[in-house]
């Protein structure tokens, strides 16, 4: 949600909105928003009075409405809190209470609903309304190869300092929960010392994410086609169960995918080939390496490859094939990709 910072900022310095509304398919967002809704924008003896938390399953917003429009107890101002309001079957008297509201809000009620996990209905004259006013927010997921980019700000945020591929490792291996990625980073800040760095071993001791045998590691030593390690990070990968077939081959298709855009900007400056690739320019270095084993045609045949091993995994042309199995010939076949034939 770009403006989570902005509404945290707000939150802080008491310029506040008179509504709320959160929705979308990204909960961590607005769980972030609502906590500081409930911690800090009240003191503690007015919130005892003038904060009221209520879920979508025990009320509707006919009765949200009625608290948004009392008064205040011995303040200036009250909060009102709706979590879950996608548990809510909102009847056509109640949107249209709710447009009414939101046209004429009560200056001394800050009114906060959690719509989750979905978007609202924007045909709604409620959803237009709140839009207008700049009171709607939406919780957008992000995009895979956003992750690294989040968890990098994020490091930063609770200043712990990292090498540049741990916002990758990261993500590969905890993938899109925000909520858990936090968790893992916050512990890392209490466990780390002030002059420890955040790295593999770090990584692998407090995390448990191996610092040798990783999808990261793999796709160091395809690049520079170590058949050796390749198929011993492999084999280790496919004994895990924190491994992902699926993490695995998007993680391939991500780096070989980039290896084209690196091969057809062949003499751009390295910072528009870090820009247009979406990667830290640290990376290009890998890049640069693994495009002396893999030109044009290789790269484009070990899409097909990562085509067919996901094909394979959907159980389409495999039978009674693990995924460890399917992990080890994908490695094979990539290092073998100048002898590889595309299935047509």
């Amino acid at each position: 949600m770009k403006e989570l910072h902005l509404i945290l900022k707000n939150i802080k310095n008491k310029e506040l909105l008179p509504i709320y509304f959160f929705h979308g398919d990204e909960p961590y967002f607005v769980d972030v928003a609502l906590k500081s809704f409930e911690n800090d924008v009240l003191t503690e003896d007015e919130k005892a009075f003038n904060q009221t938390v209520v879920y979508g399953k025990d009320t509707n917003f006919s009765e949200v409405l009625s608290l948004a429009r009392q008064f205040p107890m011995m303040g200036d101002r009250q909060v009102i809190i709706l979590k879950e309001a996608q548990e809510i079957k909102m009847t056509d008297k109640e949107a249209k209470a709710l447009l009414q509201y939101a046209e004429n809000p009560v200056e001394s009620t800050i009114l906060v609903i959690a719509y989750k996990y979905k978007k609202v209905d924007a045909r709604k004259a409620f959803t237009k309304a709140l839009s207008k006013g700049k009171m709607l927010f939406h919780s957008e997921k992000l995009k895979d190869h956003d992750v690294p980019k989040w968890i990098d700000q994020e490091l930063r945020t609770l200043g712990l300092k990292a090498k540049p591929n741990i916002p990758v490792l990261l993500s590969q291996y905890l993938g899109t929960d925000l909520s858990r990625i936090t968790n893992e980073l916050q512990k890392l800040k209490m466990i780390l010392k002030s002059d420890e760095n955040v790295d593999e071993k770090a990584i692998e001791k407090h995390i448990g994410i191996s610092k040798d045998f990783n999808v990261f590691e793999l796709i160091k030593a395809l690049g520079k086609k170590d058949e050796v390690n390749s198929f011993k990070i492999a084999h280790y990968m496919g004994k895990s169960k924190s491994t992902s077939l699926i993490m695995a081959m998007g993680s391939l298709y991500n780096f070989f995918s980039n290896l084209i855009i690196f091969h057809t900007m062949k003499g751009d400056s390295p910072q528009n080939q870090a820009s247009v690739m979406g990667v830290n320019p640290y990376f290009l270095k890998d890049f640069a390496e693994a495009a002396q084993f893999y030109n044009l045609k290789h790269c484009t045949r070990c899409i097909s490859i990562l085509r067919e091993m996901d094909l394979k995994s959907k159980g389409l042309g495999a039978i009674n094939m693990t995924d460890s199995e399917l992990l080890r010939e994908m490695v094979f076949k990539i290092l073998k990709v100048d002898q590889y034939k595309v299935k047509t």
